[in-house]
C-alpha cells in the first residue's frame, strides 16, 4: 500500500491552493470573534450563517497582521462611523494560506468599507420595520410627559464625562429648581451595551412609581462606539417603557434607533439637563400665568365691588341727601306753622290783654275818680260803708286830681 507522510501532505495541499488560490479574493462574512495582540496583529474568527435557521454553514480563522491594522483599523472605522468589531458583516479580501502545524486560515489584506455600511443600513431597517410591524414605535411618545419633572432616574455609566456634566448642569447655581437623581449604571458601548441599559430599565421598573422620567445619556466620544443603541432588543424595552425616555447619549451622526422610540432625544447630557430646567421654567411660567390671570380675574371683580359700593353709597348718599332736604323743608314747614301759631296765641294774649287793660281801667279808681266819683279809705282800706266809723275817726277822700283828710264829727 502506498503511503505518504502527513508533512507531505500539508505540502501537497499548501502547493494545491497556492496554485489555486494564486491571488488574492474578495469574500463575505461575520466576524464573529476578534481579538487584538499586544503586538498589533488581529485575529479573527469568521463565519457563515443560513439566513433562515442561523445555522453556521462555514468557518474559518483569519489573521491581520500589525502592519495592515494599523491603516485597516481607522480607515473602516472613519468610513462607516462603526467600530471594527464582532457581529459585523464585511467583504474582505484575502489570501489563502494553510500551514502543516497550524492548519488553514485567511489572511486578510484590505476591506471594503461600503458593504457594511450596507449591511448596517439594511439591519436598521429591518429593526425599524419589525418595530412598526409590532406597533410600539411611538409608544413611548404616547406617554404623556408629568408637568413638573424633578424625579429623575439616570442610565450612564458612573464615570463618563457626560454624566459628570449632565449632573453639574441639572444642579448649577444658576438653577433654582430642585431635581432628584438616581443613577442606574450600566454599560454605555460595545456589545454587552444593550443588555446592560435593559437590565438598568428593569431595575427602575421596580420603583417605577419613585421616578417621573428616565434619561439615558452617554458623553461625547468615538460614534464607532454608538452601534449598541441600534439594538432591537434595547429598542424593544425602550419603547414599552412605563416612563417617557429621553436619550441623549452624545452623538452628532444620524439618530440611532434609541432615539427613533424615546420620548424626546437630544444630541448631549447636558442639552438633557437644559431640557429638564426648561421643562420647570415652562410650568413656573404657566403658573404664574394662571396667577396672573387669577390676580386680573380677582382685581376686575375687586374693581367692580368697588364700583358697585360707590354707586351703593352714591345712592345711599343720594336717598339721605333727599331725605334731609325733605325733613327740612318739613322742619321749615313746621316751624313756619309753629311760628304763625305762636305768633296767633301772642296776638291772642295781647288782644286779651288789652281787654283785661280796658276792664281793669274802666273797673279802676282813676277811672271812676275822673269821672266825679271819690274814694275813701280808713287806714289804707278803702270803705264801702260808713256805718262802723265813730265819732273822731280820721279818713282820706281821694279825688281824681287830689286827696283830703277828713274826721268824723258826726254821722248822719
Amino acid at each position: 500500500m502506498d503511503s505518504i507522510s502527513l508533512s507531505e501532505l500539508s505540502n501537497k495541499i499548501h502547493e494545491t491552493l497556492r496554485q489555486r488560490f494564486d491571488s488574492p479574493l474578495w469574500i463575505r462574512a461575520e466576524i464573529s470573534e476578534l481579538r487584538e495582540n499586544p503586538n498589533g496583529h488581529c485575529y479573527l474568527e469568521l463565519i457563515e450563517k443560513d439566513s433562515q435557521s442561523d445555522i453556521i454553514l462555514a468557518k474559518s480563522k483569519a489573521n491581520i497582521w500589525n502592519t495592515t491594522y494599523r491603516m485597516l483599523k481607522p480607515y473602516f472605522e472613519t468610513s462607516t462611523g462603526q467600530a471594527f468589531r464582532s457581529g459585523l458583516n464585511v467583504l474582505v479580501s484575502v489570501t489563502v494560506e494553510f500551514n502543516g502545524v497550524y492548519g488553514f486560515s485567511l489572511n486578510v489584506r484590505d476591506i471594503d468599507p461600503s458593504f457594511t455600511i450596507g449591511e448596517l443600513a439594511a439591519r436598521r431597517l429591518k429593526i425599524i420595520r419589525q418595530l412598526e410591524a409590532d406597533g410600539i414605535m411611538d409608544m413611548n411618545k404616547q406617554l404623556e410627559m408629568p408637568a413638573l419633572v424633578q424625579r429623575v432616574a439616570i442610565i450612564s455609566s458612573p464615570t463618563a464625562a457626560g454624566y459628570g456634566d449632565f449632573c453639574d448642569q441639572l444642579h448649577s447655581h444658576s438653577s433654582r429648581f430642585a431635581f432628584y437623581t438616581k443613577l442606574f449604571p450600566a454599560i454605555m458601548q460595545g456589545d454587552r451595551a444593550p443588555q446592560s441599559i435593559v437590565g438598568a430599565l428593569e431595575r427602575i421598573y421596580q420603583h417605577a412609581e419613585h421616578f417621573d422620567v428616565v434619561i439615558i445619556i452617554r458623553g461625547g466620544g468615538a460614534t464607532t462606539d454608538l452601534a449598541c443603541f441600534d439594538d432591537y432588543e434595547l429598542a424593544l424595552n425602550c419603547a414599552q417603557f412605563p416612563l417617557p425616555i429621553i436619550a441623549g447619549i452624545g452623538h452628532q451622526r444620524d439618530v440611532s434607533i434609541l432615539d427613533l422610540v424615546a420620548h424626546q432625544s437630544v444630541k448631549t447630557p447636558t442639552a438633557v439637563a437644559e431640557l429638564l430646567i426648561g421643562m420647570l421654567q415652562n410650568a413656573e411660567q404657566e403658573v404664574f400665568g394662571l396667577l396672573d390671570q387669577i390676580a386680573s380675574v380677582i382685581k376686575r371683580k375687586m374693581d367692580a365691588e368697588k364700583t358697585h359700593q360707590q354707586q351703593i353709597r352714591q345712592r345711599i348718599k343720594h336717598t339721605l341727601n333727599k331725605q334731609i332736604l325733605e325733613r327740612n323743608h318739613q322742619l321749615d314747614t313746621q316751624k313756619q306753622r309753629l311760628v304763625s301759631l305762636v305768633n296767633l296765641q301772642i296776638e291772642k294774649q295781647r288782644n286779651r290783654l288789652s281787654l283785661l287793660q280796658k276792664s281793669i281801667e274802666l273797673h279802676s279808681p282813676q277811672f271812676l275818680l275822673k269821672y266825679g266819683y271819690t274814694m275813701t279809705t280808713q287806714h289804707g282800706k278803702r270803705l264801702t260803708s260808713g256805718k262802723n266809723l265813730k265819732h273822731g275817726d280820721k279818713i282820706t277822700t281821694y279825688f281824681h286830681d287830689s286827696s283830703v283828710e277828713s274826721e268824723i264829727q258826726q254821722r248822719t
